[in-house]
Formats: C-alpha cells, sequence, structure tokens
C-alpha cells in the first residue's frame, strides 16, 4: 500500500472531520498556532496539506517551515489571514469553502440582528435579574422593528442572497454595496460602504475580508450609520474595528450591534464585555449539522482532486491559476 499522504490541522475539528479526513490521510498532528515553532516533532520534513481555517491562516514562515507543503485547504469562506503572495511564489493551492455553508450563516444574521433590534438579549438578562417590575417594560426606550425599515447589505455574495431570501418577509426596503454593481438583482446599489450607512437603518458585513476592506466598518461609518442603527458582522471579525464599535455603542452613536466574529478569535478582550447594547455569539453562524457536512464532503473532495492529480473544487480566486495549471504538483 503507497504512503498516504500526510496532513496536519490548525484547527479543533470535530472528531467526525477528522475521521472523514483520517479514512485516507495521516493527520501527523494539530498545530495550536500557526507558526513553525508549532509544528509537530518530526513532521516538518513529511507534510503535504494543511487543513485549517482562514481567521488561523497560513504565513510565510510556516510555508517556508514546510517544504513538501502543496495544498492548505479552508475550513470555512473566509482566508484573510492566508499569505497568497507566498503561497503564489511556492505554487501552493489554497482552497476556501465558497458557499458551502452560506444559507446556514444567513439564518444566523437573521437572528442576531433580530435579537440585537428587538433587545432580546437584554430583556432575557432583565427578566432573570428579576427586573421585571412592570407589565411593559419601557427602560430600553422606543423600538423601531425591522418592518418598513432599510437593510443595507455590504456584501451581497451567496451569504448576502441568501440573507435577502429570509429578510424579505420583514417588508424592508434592501440596498447593497459591492465592488461593482450586480445585474441579476434589482436592489438599490450604493458605489460605496459611506453612502450604504448613511441610506440605511441596519448594516449587515458579510463581506469576504482581505487587506482591501480591512476595519472598513470605522467611526466614521457608524456616525454615518446613526443613533437608531445597528450593525451585524457574520462576515470576519477584521473587517470592523472593534474600538471604534466599542466606543460608538458606549456614546450611542449607534443603538446596537450583534457580532460572531472577531478581529482576534476567540476574543479575549474587555471592551466590548460590558455593553448591554451588543449581541455577542462566538463564531457558530456556520456550525449547523447541515453545514458542517457540506464542509467536511469539501475539505475531504478538495483534498482528494489535489492528491489524484486533479483540479481542485474550490480554488480561492486569487489563486485560480495554480489550482488549474499546477494541480499535481506535490512534493
Amino acid at each position: 500500500m503507497p504512503d498516504r499522504p500526510v496532513i496536519l490541522t490548525g484547527f479543533n475539528f470535530t472528531k467526525t472531520m477528522l475521521a472523514t479526513i483520517g479514512e485516507r490521510y495521516e493527520i501527523a498532528g494539530h498545530m495550536d498556532k500557526p507558526t513553525p515553532a508549532h509544528i509537530p516533532p518530526g513532521a516538518a520534513d513529511k507534510v503535504q496539506a494543511i487543513v485549517s481555517t482562514g481567521s488561523v491562516g497560513l504565513s510565510a514562515a510556516l510555508i517556508e517551515a514546510l517544504p513538501r507543503l502543496s495544498l492548505f485547504c479552508c475550513y470555512g469562506t473566509g482566508y484573510e489571514r492566508v499569505d497568497l503572495a507566498a503561497a503564489r511564489k511556492r505554487n501552493i493551492i489554497v482552497t476556501h469553502g465558497a458557499d458551502a455553508n452560506a444559507p446556514d450563516v444567513a439564518e444566523m444574521a437573521l437572528g442576531i440582528l433580530l435579537a440585537s433590534t428587538r433587545r432580546i438579549v437584554r430583556a432575557d438578562k432583565m427578566i432573570h435579574r428579576g427586573e421585571w417590575t412592570k407589565r411593559i417594560p419601557n427602560r430600553f426606550g422606543a423600538i423601531a422593528g425591522l418592518t418598513g425599515g432599510k437593510v443595507g447589505i455590504l456584501g451581497l455574495g451567496a451569504i448576502g442572497l441568501e440573507f435577502v431570501k429570509r429578510i424579505k418577509g420583514f417588508d424592508v426596503e434592501i440596498g447593497y454595496c459591492n465592488r461593482s454593481k450586480r445585474g441579476d438583482v434589482d436592489y438599490r446599489y450604493f458605489p460605496n460602504v459611506m453612502e450604504l450607512a448613511t441610506w440605511c437603518d441596519y448594516l449587515l458585513v458579510c463581506l469576504r475580508s482581505d487587506a482591501s476592506n480591512r476595519h472598513i466598518i470605522n467611526a466614521e461609518v457608524l456616525k454615518a450609520l446613526g443613533p437608531r442603527g445597528h450593525v451585524v458582522n457574520i462576515s470576519r471579525g477584521w473587517a470592523v474595528n472593534e474600538a471604534d464599535l466599542a466606543a460608538a455603542l458606549r456614546d450611542k452613536v449607534i443603538e446596537g450591534a450583534a457580532l460572531d466574529v472577531y478581529d482576534e478569535e476567540p476574543y479575549e478582550g474587555t471592551e466590548l464585555l460590558g455593553l448591554d447594547n451588543l449581541v455577542m455569539t462566538p463564531h457558530f453562524g456556520g456550525g449547523t449539522e447541515h453545514a458542517q457536512r457540506r464542509m467536511t464532503r469539501l475539505v475531504r473532495q478538495n483534498l482528494d482532486n489535489h492528491f489524484d492529480g486533479k483540479p481542485v473544487v474550490s480554488p480561492v480566486p486569487e489563486l485560480r491559476d495554480l489550482a488549474v495549471n499546477g494541480a499535481g504538483r506535490l512534493r
């Protein structure tokens, strides 16, 4: 029996995910952090692929330390911390989850938007603390509700389109901002995030995070969103400047916010924790059983195609040419 390709993991995957990979591949170990110092002893000269996430990433230093590495599989849509230039230099193919978890993330986006705008978490805590002293609690002020509001979507890709399917039932106006106007939708288009934030009541961030849009949601954008505005981030944490968001929530520059993703994960900061007008969930928008199965199948298919000398299924767009022309360049 030929030697099995050797894999490293850079994320704490489920037993089911690891078992699916382990059917064909040798898992040499797990890296707690994506640095050469965390490569398991004796594995550096054997590893041919890494299965991780975009929020963990792949550095030039790690690439340099793994001479046989030829494939990096992101379990998830984002790949913001993958050094694409270093990967290209070494002809390393990079794949991502593409649209596999889009319906589930969109579902989560709607859930935490409702939790923020309707003060669901704050009201729940109030009752648990025994503070419900009036029939209709008015300590939160007037609640606008989604119906009839303006929803702005920053990044109308697969997740954004799935979100639109779900939000339409609230009879809202929909606007969006993309790098270019889509020809297949008739929603109002805004050429930049400032114009979108000025127009909308509720701003959903679901773009693919990369170096060009780091901290695209900043103090200026939040001010434009206004004192009745809410922002929801289910894309990648670094799209939002967390210090600016904390200040905007403290100073009532905006009314509320909801985050499922953070600049550093797990979130270990303090500035966001004391804000009762912020809903926080631990990056599990794509954590449903359905999404996990789809993502696992996609990772396994990318691995199989690569090690069978075929083009991978879901290469990142920036390195698509490597995926087409470099299939089978294994080391």
